[in-house]
């Protein structure tokens, strides 16, 4: 019989007596729309059987089957600026009715318009894009670019790492969960030590010793292996929010130059201010030589991906590297232009700075109180808590988590459960200080309640 371990590593546990509590709960009208679901749709890992029934997306809020309102801190990382966004509405709207459809080999204003946004977003300006319908799609290019630019197939990823559900994707990604039963993989795909300041192999709390210990081990297969064309890497990891310290990308970005290898930055799930800067490199003081973007991308609306290259590697003219159907997708353009212009009227990522103070402090308040909070990490937006049986072991709760996951989903708080223990969650930008407190809140009632089922017991 095949291991089952850390399947649950990603996302949420769809089975077990928490979840059929839960589904047993639900109105017969929704039972019956899930049930439907399930003789429709494949079955696949985290995605199934169905949560809920939705009739509504708005704000920070989706409404289910009955009528409940969640306050959502998961949105799968489309809803930076909010669901239902009537800028993005409008504009897409706007423009199914102007030119809804570009065909290849085509262009339009609203193409290089959109295109142009998201390169004066950067520090240096210097970047040509390449739209692609998702961001699987868009890491997808990024590799084949970084294969042409170079002459080199090898690329280096992080165990533990998500970048995508195509074969090529969970081939550089670093979970079981999308690669079990799958087979030979993409060749050239060597996975380096990710950075955890909190569990890592070294037992060092010191995030300087952390960052060296896992750089000396990328330069150890560098040299070892050699060949490598490229580096790729989420800068803040999404699902359970590791940062990484300032000097890590410096001496990365030394790394690659030194050597010759491209240096790609998968901000899918992040970028768009969430960490409290654009992109979320803007933290760290370099840029990459390419960029993957997607998921907040389309504003919640249109499914949407970017990638952005150093125009110096613009060399593939002679090769087809996406060819997409939407390659200059209209509407998803309209929603671009329409996001970047409400995080910019709005002034989203002075308050996302400005409530991620706030969710720090009430972090704070609440990792004094519980021992079971054995750690939590914030950037911006981007928010996990680790739950821990012990902090001085660091062992996982997992059961705790779930505990607290369920109890918060029945009084309105919807959220990410990652790595089996870590609470995650991703606020949109227009999230206010209320609506935190009512998040922490309900956290707080979760933990307590948590805790004496688990105790009882």
């Amino acid at each position: 019989m095949q291991s089952n371990i850390r399947l649950n590593r990603e996302g949420d546990v769809n089975t077990g007596q928490l979840r059929e509590k839960w589904s047993t709960a639900l109105d017969e009208k929704s039972k019956k729309v899930i049930k439907s679901d399930e003789e429709l749709f494949l079955k696949q890992s985290m995605s199934t059987p169905c949560m809920n029934v939705i009739v509504d997306a708005q704000g920070c809020y989706i409404t289910d089957r009955s009528g409940k309102l969640y306050l959502d801190f998961h949105g799968n990382s489309v809803h930076q600026v909010g669901y239902k966004n009537p800028y993005v509405l409008e504009a897409v709207k706007k423009q199914f009715n102007e030119l809804p459809f570009i065909p290849r080999r085509y262009t339009a204003d609203i193409a290089i318009k959109a295109a142009k946004a998201l390169v004066n977003k950067t520090l240096s300006k210097d970047f040509r894009v390449l739209f692609t319908p998702s961001g699987s799609a868009a890491v997808g290019i990024a590799l084949k670019f970084a294969r042409k630019v170079t002459g080199r197939h090898k690329v280096i990823s992080m165990w533990e790492a998500f970048h995508g559900a195509g074969l090529d994707t969970i081939s550089v990604g670093g979970e079981y969960a999308f690669t079990k039963d799958m087979g030979p993989l993409m060749p050239g795909c060597i996975k380096a030590i990710p950075y955890n300041g909190y569990r890592n192999l070294i037992n060092s709390s010191s995030q300087q010793r952390v960052a060296d210990f896992c750089l000396d081990y990328m330069e150890y297969i560098i040299r070892n292996e050699g060949d490598i064309g490229a580096v790729l890497l989420e800068p803040i990891r999404a699902t359970d929010t590791h940062i990484p310290p300032q000097a890590y990308f410096k001496r990365l970005r030394e790394i690659c130059d030194r050597q010759g290898i491209l240096l790609i930055f998968d901000e899918i799930p992040t970028a768009l201010g969430r960490s409290g800067e654009f992109y979320v490199h803007q933290n760290f003081g370099v840029e990459p030589d390419i960029l993957v973007l997607g998921k907040g991308l389309g504003g919640g609306v249109i499914p949407q991906a970017a990638v952005l290259v150093k125009s110096r590697y613009d060399c593939a003219q002679d090769i087809s590297l996406g060819h997409y159907t939407h390659e200059k997708p209209a509407a998803g353009c309209a929603a671009i232009c329409a996001v970047l212009r409400y995080i910019d009227e709005y002034n989203l990522l002075e308050n996302c700075r400005t409530q991620s103070a706030y969710a720090d402090e009430c972090s704070d308040i609440l990792y004094n109180k519980y021992e079971c909070i054995g750690d939590f990490r914030i950037a911006g937006l981007l928010i996990s808590f680790e739950i821990v049986k012990d902090r001085i072991s660091k062992e996982k709760d997992d059961m705790l988590a779930e505990q607290i996951l369920y109890y918060c989903l029945e009084h309105g708080l919807s959220f990410k459960l990652s790595s089996g223990n870590c609470i995650t969650w991703h606020p949109p930008l227009i999230v206010t200080k209320e609506q935190l407190t009512t998040a922490f809140h309900i956290f707080e009632e979760a933990i307590k309640h948590s805790n004496s089922i688990i105790t009882c017991c």
